[in-house]
């Protein structure tokens, strides 16, 4: 294939990212002396060109019309930052079949369309590189396809949404309630107007689901992803948590259970002696075992404008040198063997998927009970019928007049059905006014 005489890149979406995407394309050369070759911004898809932005760009590189970059011969390149699956998957499919390379940021779309896409590119001989799509501006996509691939990977552990960290690092240390919290994060814009991706888990479910895909070598779809929000917890569940000798911090989990891979985003308690539970604020870390390399930790913002725009224009740069040195042409991440893997060209067996309901885990459980002898000993009597050892109990926030007290329950590794099983049943309890919280122990 012939090399053109400059790289033509066009940009769909001009926001926050595409904007400092842009900028980086627009200035000094930086990004041509890198790839060693013309890069040049051709064409810039807006939804409204009027608009004011910090990004000034000449009337000509600016349109409304998705097919003066999709259709134009002479974009050899597309970078996709408007996020979101439609229109952007058509957008996607019609590049990748026309020849253009593709770099997105977009973590929902290669979430539940990834495999197509990466099947698509391989199809036509053109690149798909989506490094931007989890963690920001830290390289865990390309490490996990390049640098470790020598590795057996035998889990993922992350903190990989910064709205989420950032929340719960402000009801830990300031013990601000969740609302007041979620606010100053849409304040400082951490967190969307409408917060549910955040708050509920669906973000932090695509990334893991992504990376789950690489790194165990099969599609693991949001929907296998067991997701539990953050919404649930109150400030004394951080003071409990903390006299207990542990942070809770969200995290999303992708590891092999009994053969399968299980992959599960909840917010969880974690002692304080390893490293995540000292990843507060808006930082991001992901935290990979391998059978080689052992942990390794990743650290970093993992959102934001410069960090993302980092990753977008690290992968322009990776297709450009591919274009110079045509040999390199065709990558899609590393994901070849997940392509493999579904059209039954592998020689080997992927592992399945595993629910969360045999996951061994220790619990927090926290109760609003009636204070007065014999609560506990009901309670302990039905952890007790489901296979279920009490490692450590707390009583708090004894209230007089309502006659009721708090009971932070700490158990023993357990069998994540059987608990939930046994919940239920305490929850029906007469001397047991509500049950307040039940969250894992990642140790």
């Amino acid at each position: 294939m012939a090399i053109p005489p400059e790289i033509n890149v066009g940009l769909l979406g001009l926001g926050v990212v595409g904007g400092g995407v842009a900028t980086g394309l627009l200035q000094d050369g930086a990004v041509s002396r890198q790839v060693g070759h013309p890069v040049t911004l051709k064409k810039v898809l807006v939804r409204d060109p009027g608009k004011p932005r910090d990004t000034k760009l000449g009337p000509e590189l600016v349109t409304t019309e998705p097919q003066e970059v999709l259709s134009d011969p002479d974009v050899h390149v597309v970078a996709e930052l408007i996020g979101g699956v439609q229109p952007t998957l058509g957008f996607l499919k019609q590049a990748l079949s026309s020849g253009k390379h593709v770099v997105t940021a977009n973590k929902e779309v290669m979430a539940k369309h990834g495999l197509e896409l990466l099947t698509l590119a391989r199809q036509n001989r053109v690149s798909l590189l989506f490094e931007a799509s989890v963690g920001g501006g830290i390289p865990i996509v390309s490490c996990l396809s390049n640098q470790l691939a020598a590795n057996e990977v035998r889990s993922i552990r992350s903190i990989i949404n910064g709205t989420t960290n950032y929340i719960l690092t402000q009801m830990a240390y300031q013990s601000t309630p969740f609302p007041d919290a979620l606010r100053q994060a849409q304040e400082l814009g951490y967190a969307e107007a409408d917060p549910t991706n955040d708050i509920e888990g669906f973000d932090a479910a695509y990334k893991i689901g992504i990376l789950a895909s690489m790194a165990f070598r099969r599609p693991v779809s949001p929907e296998e992803v067991y997701r539990q929000g953050i919404s649930g917890l109150e400030p004394q569940d951080f003071l409990y948590a903390q006299e207990l000798g542990y942070a809770i911090k969200p995290l999303a989990i992708a590891g092999l259970e009994d053969g399968g891979v299980c992959a599960r985003v909840y917010p969880a308690l974690v002692p304080f002696g390893q490293v995540l539970a000292k990843v507060d604020g808006a930082y991001n870390a992901v935290e990979v075992e391998g059978s080689l390399c052992g942990k390794i930790l990743f650290h970093g913002m993992g959102a934001g404008r410069e960090p993302t725009t980092s990753a977008v224009i690290g992968n322009l740069i990776e297709i450009g040198r591919s274009m110079v040195s045509p040999s390199g042409i065709g990558s899609s991440g590393g994901l070849d063997t997940l392509v493999d893997a579904e059209a039954g060209k592998q020689p080997w067996a992927t592992p399945g998927i595993r629910p969360i309901d045999g996951l061994m885990s220790s619990y927090y459980l926290r109760l609003n009970v009636a204070d007065q002898p014999g609560v506990l000993a009901l309670i302990a009597q039905i952890l007790g019928q489901g296979q279920i050892s009490i490692a450590s109990v707390l009583q708090k926030g004894a209230d007089q007049s309502a006659q009721t007290a708090e009971l932070v329950i700490i158990t023993h590794p357990s069998r994540e059905d059987s608990v939930r099983k046994s919940i239920l049943k305490i929850a029906d309890l007469t001397v047991v006014k509500r049950v307040n919280n039940l969250l894992r122990i990642e140790v």
